[in-house]
């Protein structure tokens, strides 16, 4: 078995449980390959101490493997590398699902595997059905023991070939007790817990399981591949035909017990839907059983098809079904000669291979004179019946008062002229009631002889001939043209409801009790409500309603007329009447969007969730990158101010260490200013900034606003008559100061920022203006944000926290900041205080309520 050419081969031992043999059979199949001649190596096989399975090792090259140390401990791993540059033809390498130790190259061994699989060479592998990704939960349930490590199901089904290893739960168990499967020490415990008769069944039963899906699809895979349409009876397929009617809960019964009688016999249901959607089911009796069919272990399923015989084949060819199961026919003995053979009869006609069974029961025969899908309303057929009752002999009344003025073919057109308006009102069998009623009047009053059922002359038989399939033909025409408005009406309707919905999406609206409330009127429902499974077992299931519109409001979904399915876990219920087959496609747009609806503000509030905490990483990040230089370079000046004045090999002067100490001193108040600014910032944003306000003079806070700004020129002019301000001193010293500080960054030399201050009624104004390069008006709101320099010609000092701080601090005193145009180029900072005439109502010192920065 040389896979040297393209991808190679897998080949796989499913064992059902540990214990049965899989890397015994896995070696007794390399010693077989090794003997004709093929080039077999060991990548990795584990003996787990066992005498006989290492004996199978005999005769055979082993890779070394590979030495991994992990926290302290060594362990042996199958060496990957070393296998590729040996390319062997096959390659053993037990336990599949294994996982590596960290640092190897691939997390798991069947990814190993895979590579080796790339390079063309063949592997022989091994693995427990418990290690499988999609049975693990299950197998946890039945043995209580968590599996850890797993090997998607893919991987295992890729394999070209799976040979289950198996053995009975009793002979697995005499193994172990017999010590040839764990130590002896280890023995009871096992046979106690893992290794019970209960659990080794479970999981065998399971392997076959799958093992049978496996194979299943593969032949389904074979069939397609070689395009075989004809049924192979490998595995009994069952197929039951439901119309919605009252026989259907038979059928499926009796369906289910033919299933039965085979051995993993499948059971599946079908429905037939006309492509216009008037199938004349019901759809609450469709649910239940479709219910039933679930309960005894099938599968349902619904297909479009205007020719039911041709449908239910197509389906049952495709699922490659061995039997169906059809119910006897409920149409009358008057409707089969007037309509001929039926779906039973034409099925069994058409079946081939597939064998179909006719099951009797209650309802056969019982049915009503056949009536075209969607044709006129019965008020309509009443009108049409009483025509063809009364116009055929009212017509031969009058016709017989005219005497021999009329011939044969004026007659027959005048009966023709009923018919067609027996059609017009009625539609097709009251017309051709009227045609058969003509017919039999023609002949006795008018077709020589008269007053005898007998016709001498062939033309009149030829005439009362296209007379009935004339009026036939006509009365069909115009019941098909009825049939036709009435599904282009109820298809505009549905267009017009659609073109609704798609409205609402287009418009962006979101409220999901308006679309409920639009789904109740548009439906006639007394109440619709959008429910949603929260938690389920194997057997509750609990719901919580997110919307409703109209009473009363459903608990659960079996408590309404109609459940349509939106998404998983989501249900429409409508209560008020059932919903034909046309309505629930219509109604499941409607839960579609309304699902959709759910989703959309489900993300909206998950972003409004997210977004403060986007907002604080963006400030967080833009923190981190202003202030990294900030801090570090006052505190890196006054260390090393500090570490030169510690300095034993340097003698300094007194003016020296002076200025070393006010380099120091200076890199230690702008790391304070800076640590302040910082902490005000957070207070303002969290809203707990102590704010203590009272009637305060601009020039008490201009020593201080002086001192900050060192030996920079400001040019002040403050009129002696401005009023006092309602203010915190400390916290308006503190906004006037970054303000001049920042003024004082653009100004351009010999022009310096000047402070001034106006009255605007009960509001003092405090300008600081510069004679910069201005901002335009798109920034002026930016410059606000904290950690940006928006604009600053010199990006090394400060971190943007001024006009932002300035800003924050304004509002908390009541005030506010806006930037203006300077007259003749720059920028001018407002600050709007509230005077001390104003203060009769300032609130007394405490903590700030509101604030923060805009």
């Amino acid at each position: 078995m040389g896979g040297m050419a393209g991808r190679g081969r897998l080949r796989i031992y499913l064992g059902a449980a540990p214990g049965v043999g899989k890397t015994y059979k896995m070696l007794g199949e390399a010693q077989r390959r090794r003997e004709r001649g093929t080039d077999v190596v060991v990548g990795f096989v584990e003996t787990h101490g066992r005498e006989h399975t290492a004996a199978m090792l005999d005769g055979l090259e082993v890779v070394p493997r590979r030495l991994v140390d992990h926290r302290g401990a060594s362990f042996t791993e199958l060496d990957l590398d070393a296998l590729l540059a040996r390319r062997p033809q096959v390659a053993l390498v037990d336990e599949l699902a294994h996982t590596n130790v960290p640092g190897s190259r691939n997390a798991k061994r069947w990814q190993d595997v895979d590579e080796l699989l790339g390079a063309g060479i063949d592997v022989i592998s091994t693995v427990n059905i418990q290690h499988l990704e999609s049975i693990n939960d299950v197998v946890e349930k039945i043995t209580g023991v968590p599996q850890r490590e797993t090997v998607p199901d893919r991987v295992v089904r890729a394999a070209h070939q799976i040979e289950l290893v198996d053995m009975a739960p009793e002979a697995l168990r005499r193994r172990m007790a017999h010590g040839n499967v764990y130590a002896a020490d280890k023995v009871d415990a096992a046979l106690g817990n893992y290794f019970r008769i209960g659990n080794l069944s479970a999981l065998r039963e399971l392997a076959l399981l799958w093992l049978a899906d496996r194979v299943d699809a593969g032949l389904q895979q074979y069939r397609e591949q070689h395009q075989i349409d004809t049924t192979w009876e490998a595995r009994e397929r069952v197929v039951v035909a439901l119309t919605g009617g009252p026989e259907g809960e038979t059928l499926i019964r009796r369906a289910a017990r033919i299933a039965a009688r085979s051995a993993g016999g499948d059971l599946l249901a079908v429905h037939v839907t006309r492509s216009d959607g008037l199938t004349g089911a019901d759809p609450g009796r469709l649910a239940q059983q479709r219910q039933l069919v679930e309960s005894l272990g099938g599968s349902y399923h619904q297909v479009v098809g205007d020719d039911v015989p041709a449908a239910l084949l197509t389906f049952a060819r495709a699922e490659n079904a061995t039997q169906l199961v059809l119910g006897g026919s409920r149409r009358t003995f008057l409707s089969t000669l007037l309509t001929g053979p039926g779906i039973g009869a034409t099925t069994i006609r058409e079946s081939g291979d597939i064998d179909v069974h006719i099951v009797t029961h209650a309802e056969m025969g019982r049915g009503r004179l056949p009536q075209a899908q969607g044709s006129l309303s019965r008020r309509r057929l009443a009108y049409g019946f009483a025509l063809a009752v009364l116009l055929p002999p009212v017509l031969a009344l009058a016709l017989g008062l005219g005497g021999d003025t009329l011939n044969l073919t004026s007659n027959v057109l005048a009966f023709l002229f009923a018919v067609v308006v027996v059609a017009l009102v009625g539609g097709l069998w009251p017309a051709l009631l009227t045609a058969v009623a003509g017919t039999v009047v023609l002949n006795f009053f008018f077709t020589p002889p008269t007053r005898a059922f007998t016709i001498a002359e062939p033309n009149n038989a030829l005439a009362l001939g296209i007379f009935v399939a004339v009026a036939a033909l006509v009365s069909s025409v115009v019941d098909r043209a009825a049939r036709r408005t009435r599904q282009a009406a109820r298809a505009a309707a549905e267009a017009e409801t659609l073109a609704t919905l798609a409205g609402t999406v287009l418009r962006g609206e979101t409220a999901l009790q308006a679309l409920l409330e639009r789904v109740r009127e548009a439906f006639g429902m007394t109440s619709a409500c959008l429910m949603e499974r929260v938690d389920s077992d194997e057997l509750t299931e609990t719901w919580r309603p997110l919307a409703s519109a109209g009473t009363p409001t459903c608990r659960r979904p079996e408590e309404g007329d109609a459940e349509i399915p939106g998404r998983d876990g989501l249900v429409l219920v409508l209560q008020g009447r059932s919903l034909a087959a046309d309505e629930r496609r219509l109604v499941g747009a409607f839960a579609a969007h309304a699902a959709a609806l759910v989703d959309r503000v489900r993300l909206s509030e998950a972003a409004a969730e997210a977004k403060p905490l986007a907002e604080a990483d963006k400030l967080r990040t833009a923190l981190l990158r202003a202030v990294g230089h900030d801090l570090r370079s006052p505190l890196a000046s006054a260390k090393a101010s500090v570490t030169s004045l510690r300095s034993s090999d340097v003698d300094w002067s007194p003016a020296e260490r002076d200025e070393l100490l006010a380099t120091a001193d200076e890199s230690l108040d702008r790391l304070s200013r800076l640590v302040d600014n910082l902490l005000d910032l957070s207070r303002l944003q969290a809203g707990v900034l102590p704010v203590f306000t009272r009637p305060t003079a601009l020039d008490e806070i201009l020593p201080g606003v002086l001192a900050e700004l060192g030996p920079a020129e400001v040019t002040i002019d403050l009129p002696g008559t401005l009023p006092l301000v309602d203010a915190d001193p400390a916290l308006l010293e503190r906004v006037v100061a970054n303000l001049l500080t920042n003024a004082i960054r653009y100004s351009p030399p010999g022009r310096e920022p000047l402070l001034t201050g106006s009255v605007l009624g009960d509001v003092v104004e405090i300008r600081v203006v510069d004679r910069g390069p201005g901002l335009p008006a798109e920034d002026r709101d930016r410059v606000f944000a904290p950690f940006q320099r928006l604009g600053d010609t010199d990006n090394t000092t400060g971190v943007g926290l001024g006009l932002a701080l300035a800003r924050g601090l304004a509002e908390a005193m009541g005030g506010s900041l806006r930037p203006e145009d300077t007259p003749g180029g720059g920028l001018t900072m407002v600050v709007s205080m509230p005077s001390a005439t104003m203060a009769e109502d300032a609130p007394v010192p405490g903590r700030l309520e509101r604030g923060g920065t805009r």
